[in-house]
């Protein structure tokens, strides 16, 4: 499965990096009670440090907000994944627990304040390429909205548009019947290389050690 960043997304956003991790033998289920526990832990810490007027304050939010701006999106109307995860919570709204391996990915992007997908490999063929939608590329959202993804950062593969910073498709979807995955981790162009591979780090390190498997591959494209 090759990887590659179009050269359009270069041009508008030349600093932007894609982390991906490739998982083998994972073991997807409801998350056990020592993840619930961290993840309500970090979610009170969360609302006494931030709040919702101050959002735009955290790091990631910002870079994601700016990164949007460039690629002509307003990120009022379609927020990155991260900012609307970190917002559900800040406005007192439990956090949405779907199996094991979406809770990791949510926890983490909301850690990190960073768009992070997770999916399932056996539901993509080819490539998968990080492009600029077309006025064809649309999907059935795991928001339960049909996405128009014309113009808007994406993830492809042969069949067409799967994913991206703001929702990902129901096609790709993890579940419990899932054992290999891929995740991609949306690097906007503040983020210095050295963090942006801490954060790659200690996402197969957690992932793995809740879901088991193991890591097959791990890197970092550059735009």
């Amino acid at each position: 499965m090759n990887i590659t960043i179009n050269a359009a997304v270069s041009q508008k956003l030349p600093g932007f990096s894609l982390g991906v991790i490739e998982y083998e033998g994972s073991s997807v289920s409801d998350s056990p009670k020592m993840l619930q526990g961290r993840i309500n832990f970090f979610v009170e810490m969360l609302r006494l440090d931030r709040s919702i007027e101050t959002i735009t304050d955290i790091p990631g939010v910002h870079g994601w907000r700016a990164a949007f701006k460039k690629l002509g999106i307003a990120p009022s109307r379609y927020r990155p994944s991260s900012e609307s995860l970190l917002r559900r919570l800040l406005q007192g709204n439990p956090f949405f627990w779907v199996n094991s391996a979406v809770d990791v990915n949510n926890f983490l992007s909301v850690h990190h304040a960073l768009p992070f997908g997770i999916y399932d490999k056996s539901a993509l063929q080819g490539d998968i390429v990080c492009r600029i939608g077309q006025d064809t590329d649309r999907y059935p959202g795991l928001n339960g909205r049909e996405m128009e993804m014309a113009s808007k950062l994406l993830l492809a593969d042969e069949q067409g548009a799967f994913g991206s910073p703001i929702v990902d498709s129901v096609r790709s979807k993890v579940t419990e019947a899932s054992t290999n995955l891929i995740q991609f981790l949306f690097f906007h162009e503040e983020i210095p290389v050295e963090e942006a591979e801490q954060a790659l780090g200690s996402a197969a390190r957690m992932f793995t050690e809740v879901n088991g498997g193991t890591v097959s591959n791990q890197r970092i494209l550059h735009a």
